[in-house]
């Protein structure tokens, strides 16, 4: 079933629809949810509501607001019940209808992507200019049309954000290094979306998801590989509606399955101690845990280190699900920040390094390092970061 075919009307007639109304109201979405302490309506009790025929009372509500998608709910739920990817859209979108409005910061965001493509606001034309700073080759289809492998979809916080593009630089040599036949879409790239169906705002995602799938079909390539755990959750999950068929591979795994070839070109010792982040798209959805470990593991002088909640039992840096920009209304609530909280754990392995695999997590960590004072006992850097640095003569 997909969930761009649901309503809450219809939500009976469907198998998965039956399974969320046989919730057993255990209470453990409460429990396993970050924000679920001040939640005013956890997934259980708006099944509840629902059943009592109440769920309006749901929609008056902020509560949602809480919710970053960060899968918890769904990965402990006795019933297997699939709430982050069903239930939870669904009632977003009907809270729309009620709230007065969204908060200003992931208004601008939503309005920013709907207008520019990204949430960040930047011109299209912009997407690509980090490609002149890679030092490598890098092809672009609207520029050479020949058939490639993969198509690798680099998404808007590795194209803008400058950390991000450490990230991009990064994965480029890599590739260039292990020979990847690849292409990017450049400046015809937009955002994938994910955060469109778990953000509020359905009808932009299905804009940008009609928009990528006509531009994907102009070109000829094998796979999609993505630096993003979110646009490739999209990819799986909501593009087949579409027709989306190639093969999907995010770039952690990507790099993990060529470990071979990698070996021999890691040649240079890092001595960090270094904790790795399990991203909640990469992680609970999708069940990437080792390929990232893995990787760290192969660099020689890495030594890794886990933290209290690790791989399954990951706590959610507070980006998904709109969190990116959602750090102003949270505050204003007295919500702790939940990059903070993770923060706080990485810094008690007494690491030097916190490893991520996901482009929110590199902005989240290093703000939350420099609010808590510990920006100069660890740094944030992405696993393909730390694999080029231990590439380089």
């Amino acid at each position: 079933m997909s969930a761009c075919s649901v309503t809450l009307e219809t939500l009976p007639q469907h198998p998965e629809g039956k399974e969320i109304l046989t919730c057993l109201q255990c209470g453990v979405c409460a429990g396993a949810c970050p924000y679920g302490d001040v939640m005013e309506y956890p997934p259980r009790r708006m099944i509840a509501m629902m059943r009592a025929g109440m769920q309006e009372k749901v929609f008056t509500s902020d509560s949602l607001l809480s919710c970053v998608a960060c899968y918890a709910c769904m990965a402990k739920c006795p019933r297997g019940i699939r709430l982050t990817e069903i239930l939870l859209p669904l009632m977003k979108e009907q809270t729309l209808a009620y709230l007065p409005e969204l908060p200003a910061e992931l208004q601008r965001a939503l309005q920013n992507t709907l207008r520019y493509g990204n949430p960040m606001g930047e011109p299209s034309r912009k997407r690509a200019a980090w490609v002149k700073t890679a030092g490598v080759p890098i092809r672009s289809f609207a520029e050479d049309r020949r058939p490639a492998d993969a198509l690798w979809f680099v998404e808007c916080y590795t194209s803008y954000y400058p950390r991000g593009q450490d990230n991009s630089r990064a994965t480029a040599r890599l590739f260039h290094r292990l020979g990847v036949d690849y292409a990017i879409l450049g400046n015809e790239e937009k955002c994938a979306g994910e955060c469109g169906r778990l953000t509020w705002e359905p009808g932009l995602f299905e804009t940008l998801m009609d928009y990528n799938m006509a531009v994907f079909q102009k070109y000829q390539f094998n796979r999609v590989v993505t630096s993003c755990p979110h646009a490739h959750n999209a990819f799986k999950n909501r593009y087949p509606v579409l027709g989306f068929n190639w093969a999907l591979e995010h770039v952690t795994p990507f790099l993990a399955k060529r470990l071979d070839g990698l070996n021999a070109l890691l040649t240079r010792k890092l001595p960090y101690l270094v904790t790795y982040h399990d991203s909640c798209c990469l992680g609970r959805q999708n069940e990437f845990y080792e390929a990232p470990r893995q990787l760290l593991r192969a660099i020689p002088g890495v030594k890794l280190v886990e933290m209290v909640h690790n791989r399954v039992n990951s706590l959610c840096c507070g980006g998904g699900g709109g969190g990116m920009w959602l750090d102003t209304y949270f505050k204003a609530k007295g919500y702790e920040r939940l990059s903070e909280r993770r923060v706080r754990e990485a810094v008690a392995t007494g690491a030097d390094i916190l490893a991520v695999s996901c482009p929110y997590e590199i902005s989240r960590f290093e703000d939350a390092l420099k609010v808590l004072g510990y920006d100069k006992r660890m740094m944030v850097r992405d696993v393909t970061e730390l694999l080029a640095e231990a590439m380089e003569e």
